[in-house]
């Protein structure tokens, strides 16, 4: 028998917002490729083939590689004792599974999950943030990453950024195979060299801004989650304002470092000077998620 819901808090409005994001999305990858097939209708058999490819490899490996990128490594009850107490406690709340525990050495204080399912997540914290928070502040850290993998929300971000990634590839095949194929008299291949970027650019850039959107609201979905679940909204607000506080102070170096996988991770790379860089950024900012936490806290205590 399949196993019973995990005791997250549901969230309509995540779900609603992830089913409307996907269909857009999906309506834009079919307008897509039926431009570059009646565009390039020689190549469609490559066309297809890559794009199949791409897709199955980012959905099965995408998160295999970001962990490896993140330097996440798997490790032991005996080698890390808390962070493995901490996360048995939130899956004895939550009824779910346990995932892949990992530690990644890096001084930048953060936390993130992996995986499409249940059977292959996994939670990896850093070694920064294991030194700077309290076993409460771990914990509701811990809790959001899960969240995640309960509301399957890394399978979904990377089905839903792989338009972009398409988009681009694809307009690159197009422009090196497609055109020299082109005789003069059958394909206009002038229009083409400036019609097929300039689709590229704009399914980039509606996919980039749908998948920003997503990202931001499933990040204040996952604080919620994790608020109900262990009941400790306050715990969770001292982390964040703890870890954002400490940004700062990292090396400008290593936040770059970091910066690539912001969108996986529990508190974006940003140092507390680079507003600008947060305009489209995968996380909402510091003061709706404390404002949330706030609110939630005043309903408990009611």
């Amino acid at each position: 028998m399949p196993r019973a819901r995990s005791r997250y808090a549901p969230d309509r409005g995540l779900t609603g917002r992830m089913v409307t994001t996907m269909f857009l999305i999906g309506l834009l990858y079919v307008v897509f490729v039926g431009v570059l097939l009646a565009a390039l209708r020689g190549s469609w058999p490559i066309i297809l083939i890559i794009t199949g490819g791409l897709f199955i490899a980012q959905f099965w490996f995408s998160d295999r590689i970001a962990a490896y990128g993140m330097g996440a490594r798997e490790v032991t009850p005996e080698q890390a004792p808390e962070l493995h107490g901490a996360i048995d406690r939130i899956c004895a709340l939550a009824d779910m599974p346990k995932p892949k525990v990992a530690i990644a050495d890096s001084d930048v204080p953060n936390a993130f999950a992996t995986g499409r399912s249940e059977k292959t997540a996994l939670v990896c914290a850093t070694t920064g943030l294991l030194r700077r928070l309290e076993p409460e502040e771990l914990e509701g850290v811990l809790a959001h990453e899960m969240s995640h993998v309960a509301h399957r929300d890394v399978a979904v971000m990377t089905i839903a950024s792989f338009l972009g990634v398409l988009a681009g590839v694809i307009t690159r095949i197009a422009l090196w195979g497609g055109f020299a194929r082109s005789r003069p008299g059958n394909d206009p291949a002038g229009i083409l060299l400036l019609l097929i970027p300039l689709i590229s650019a704009v399914v980039y850039a509606i996919s980039f801004l749908l998948t920003r959107l997503l990202s931001r609201y499933r990040e204040l979905s996952a604080d919620r989650a994790a608020a109900l679940l262990t009941g400790r909204p306050s715990a969770l607000a001292s982390a964040l304002t703890k870890v954002s506080g400490q940004m700062a102070r990292i090396p400008t170096e290593d936040l770059r470092k970091a910066e690539p996988y912001n969108a996986f991770y529990f508190m974006p790379a940003f140092s507390a000077k680079e507003s600008m860089g947060r305009l489209f950024s995968s996380h909402p900012t510091l003061e709706q998620r404390l404002d949330q936490l706030s609110r939630i806290s005043t309903d408990l205590s009611r």
